[in-house]
């Protein structure tokens, strides 16, 4: 029995000294720059499930939760964080636009590390879970189908989708209040990816037909596989029939999976029609490539899905936080409402040739792009021994090792709410994008050769959106009667409550529409 405990101690004393050494390596490493010294690391299960305590975890969230505040702390727009569990992991976090600029555009040095994003793939190698010459052939062939005509089809599938909820779900009701504004923005958001996406125009009614062999329609299946995906991401294949919820993401995902190889064999053996739609501008651009590197069917079916995942949250959440905010700031949504008046003639609805002009609904689309990123933290890796130079508020400059191997992240909201680029950062302040604004301090759709493809996509149909609403109906914060002595703060931090997901996901926003 001694002997064991002897041993026992004797193992545990070795993995301390081994801790503690690996530790003071990795310190010495980066010249011990200041930052975050944590028992856990923000990217484990115990990191992610933990609150914020004080060198344990840096708790649920935090790159929104805490925003620039640990870059306060330590006096530069750069700070480290080394965390020892489950393994030691030195991360150099950056809120410096001119930093974070030489990081996009250094692919060499900071690659994307794709290993991160291998949970993506089962529907197929794609765009996002790729690097090098394999990114480079997604790219190229993916380029062409984010056209001006794709674009165009968004706008007016966005528009049409908006006119249908009217007509078909709000009907001739003055004033129609909701639980939780995804409620409105999640179908929005699904029915034009469906149209622009896919050539699959979706009703607002349930008329669509099940093919033989299908036990759920299109829009069914891609409606389930858009919200289920973390589902997909978490459960283990053998553990998806252990409820009905998980059968049903499972079927969904196989059933979508079927609906697009069976387009894809469709439309490369129907006639030549002219299409503008994502899907088939793909199978076009794949189709004309020359040089040996067509896609498979497996890599078309992948990245035509990730456009679908990425492209559907990201709008709904984010036009969610949109009416959220306006509802928040009526003289804001008055502002906008009278900016749309103007540009439109006689109450006719927005022109895809308008969208230029609408500039205030871009300026209150883009600030809350600000507040609230999609996307709060991108991993870069450094590939070779390399150093960054960073600011403080007094102009003073220092240099920050970074070793090989060392886990670089773009912390959008720390750069976002960075006071040396945005002016009373934390105020909705839409106007601020109506003049000379910093565009190296805004990366809602990352930076550099590897930002978002789809940016125009989501900005056409995003703007497309607001102005349609805004431009018939007045949003207020539902009335409840157990917040009725709320002050104004109190108000926002309930209605703007939000967790990490695959995008930063608004818990409940409780809104009124109501006639102009």
């Amino acid at each position: 029995m001694q002997s064991a405990l002897l041993l026992f101690f004797s193992l545990t004393v070795l993995y301390v000294v081994q801790k503690v050494l690996a530790y003071w390596k990795a310190t010495r490493a980066i010249h011990n720059f200041p930052g975050r010294r944590l028992l856990f690391s923000p990217a484990s299960l115990l990191g992610n499930f933990l609150p914020k305590i004080e060198y344990i975890n840096a708790g649920r969230n935090q790159l929104f939760v805490f925003k620039h505040e640990p870059f306060e702390k330590v006096g530069w727009d750069i700070h480290s964080a080394i965390s020892l569990f489950p393994s030691i992991r030195t991360a150099i976090v950056l809120a410096d636009a001119q930093a974070i600029k030489e990081v996009t555009s250094s692919r060499a040095r900071f690659p994307k590390p794709v290993h991160h994003y291998r949970s993506l793939t089962f529907f197929g190698r794609n765009i996002v879970a790729s690097e090098g010459a394999e990114w480079k052939k997604y790219r190229k062939i993916s380029a062409p189908a984010f056209s001006d005509r794709n674009n165009a089809l968004v706008w007016e599938e966005s528009i049409k989708t908006v006119q249908g909820m009217f007509m078909d779900v709000w009907g001739d009701r003055d004033v129609i209040s909701v639980d939780h504004c995804v409620e409105i923005t999640l179908p929005i958001a699904l029915f034009i990816i469906g149209a622009a996406g896919f050539g699959r125009s979706i009703s607002w009614k349930a008329d669509d037909i099940k093919p033989a062999g299908y036990t759920m329609t299109f829009k069914e299946a891609l409606h389930t596989v858009t919200t289920n995906v973390f589902i997909k991401l978490a459960v283990p294949r053998w553990a998806m029939g252990l409820t009905e919820t998980f059968r049903q993401t499972d079927i969904a995902y196989d059933e979508l999976h079927r609906y697009m190889a069976d387009m894809i064999h469709e439309r490369q053996s129907a006639e030549k029609v002219e299409r503008h739609d994502l899907f088939s501008q793909l199978l076009e651009a794949n189709d004309n490539n020359l040089d040996m590197t067509a896609l498979t069917e497996s890599e078309l079916i992948g990245n035509i899905y990730i456009f679908l995942v990425a492209g559907h949250e990201t709008t709904a959440h984010t036009l969610c936080f949109t009416f959220a905010m306006l509802a928040l700031h009526p003289d804001e949504q008055e502002k906008l409402y009278e900016h749309i008046k103007s540009v439109l003639v006689d109450g006719a609805d927005p022109t895809y040739e308008q969208m230029p002009l609408l500039t205030y609904s871009n300026a209150v689309f883009y600030e809350t792009l600000r507040m609230f990123p999609p996307v709060t933290g991108i991993p870069k890796m450094a590939a070779e021994d390399t150093t960054l130079t960073t600011t403080n508020v007094l102009g003073e400059t220092t240099t920050v090792a970074i070793p090989k191997g060392t886990d670089v992240t773009l912390n959008v909201p720390g750069l976002h709410y960075n006071p040396r680029y945005w002016e009373d950062p934390h105020t909705f302040n839409p106007s601020r994008f109506l003049k000379d604004w910093p565009r190296d301090a805004f990366i809602p759709f990352s930076a550099g050769a590897r930002a978002c493809i789809g940016r125009k996509f989501f900005e056409t149909e995003g703007i497309a959106i607001l102005t349609m609403l805004v431009s018939h109906y007045k949003i207020t914060v539902k009335g409840d009667p157990k917040f009725a002595g709320e002050t104004f703060e109190q108000r926002k931090e309930r209605v703007l409550a939000c967790r990490a997901g695959l995008t930063v996901t608004p818990l409940h926003v409780p809104l009124t529409f109501t006639r102009r």
